[in-house]
């Protein structure tokens, strides 16, 4: 007995070292900064510049994968509402990293409405992805462990400091064309399509995080003639019913989204195109203003830094 109990303490001591010895790696490897240039992945540091904007100074925020990045300007809700916003969205993202984001940004920010892109809602992966994501959440050594190429002297006792952030706000300025075929877009049919199982629970995480945070959570279909369908509209519906939350699906709005699915899209109608994105910017930005009484913070002394922003994504879209 004494030598089970004696094994038992040697084994909680080990596992409290080597936990220990996590953290301090953890630490040690965390990017110091927002920007690639500290090691922040290539494909994250879009969604990441959020964690570069003033606390508490987002309105809404947005998660998603490459349909949000493609179909919301932040830019132009500013120019035409004042409000702040930022996307959170990375390509294909899986729902546990939509998750992620939106804790991360809640740490720092208390936007009145986030805004969900639900093709994420039904990209599946597997337990062991997730569970590998809660770990790496945990200890960072295991997202960043390749940092160790590009560790420096300072990077022992340097504060966690973030400083960049991204013009567009996470947007993606894309003006390509490539027509999209509609033969069998948004086609009837009273059919739903499951939500994968470990994807409603996570969302119910993310239902759950919204309320603790005071943050209205509303659910957005952006148009796409590939991604979305009745059925898939049919089935977030439903969800959204039952967990009492605002349901957006722009695919079935064409009077106030006029999608022209020759000129909107830059990929056969896979994503839109930034024409589709502007389109779409002008409905969401109104819709989010007039229905959360959103600010107008355009004329704020205090910040110049997003009418700064503003000047340069004009340049880019209008040039």
């Amino acid at each position: 007995m004494k030598k089970q109990i004696a094994l038992l303490i040697k084994s909680a001591c080990f596992l409290a070292l080597l936990c220990a010895l996590m953290v301090a790696a953890s630490y040690l490897f965390m990017p110091k900064n927002n920007h690639k240039t500290f090691g922040v992945n290539d494909a994250e540091m879009l969604a990441r510049g959020i964690l570069g904007e003033k606390e508490n100074s987002i309105d809404v925020l947005v998660v998603g994968d490459s349909e949000a990045y493609s179909s919301i300007s932040p830019m132009q809700m500013w120019e035409e509402r004042g409000f702040r916003s930022y996307l959170c969205s990375t390509p294909a993202q899986p729902l546990y990293d939509s998750y992620r984001f939106l804790r991360q940004a809640l740490d720092r920010q208390s936007p009145s409405v986030v805004v969900l892109e639900t093709n994420a809602i039904f990209r599946p992966y597997k337990l062991n992805d997730y569970l590998l994501s809660r770990a790496k959440n945990l200890f960072s050594i295991l997202r960043y462990h390749d940092r160790w190429k590009s560790l420096k002297v300072n990077d022992f006792g340097r504060p966690v400091e973030y400083t960049w952030t991204d013009d567009l706000k996470g947007f993606r300025y894309n003006p390509a064309v490539a027509a999209a075929n509609t033969k069998n877009y948004m086609l009837p049919t009273d059919a739903s399509t499951p939500i994968p199982t470990l994807n409603e629970s996570c969302l119910q995480d993310m239902i759950a995080l919204c309320k603790e945070k005071n943050a209205e959570l509303i659910l957005v279909s952006t148009p796409s003639t590939i991604n979305w369908n009745q059925a898939r509209h049919n089935s977030i519906a439903a969800f959204a019913e039952e967990n009492d939350l605002t349901y957006l699906d722009l695919n079935t709005m064409p009077k106030e989204v006029p999608i022209d699915w020759a000129r909107d899209t830059r990929d056969r109608g896979d994503h839109l195109n930034y024409a589709g994105a502007v389109k779409v910017s002008a409905f969401l930005g109104k819709y989010l203003q007039e229905t959360y009484s959103l600010p107008d913070h355009r004329d704020a002394a205090h910040d110049s830094s997003w009418n700064d922003a503003l000047g340069r994504y004009r340049n880019m879209v209008r040039g």
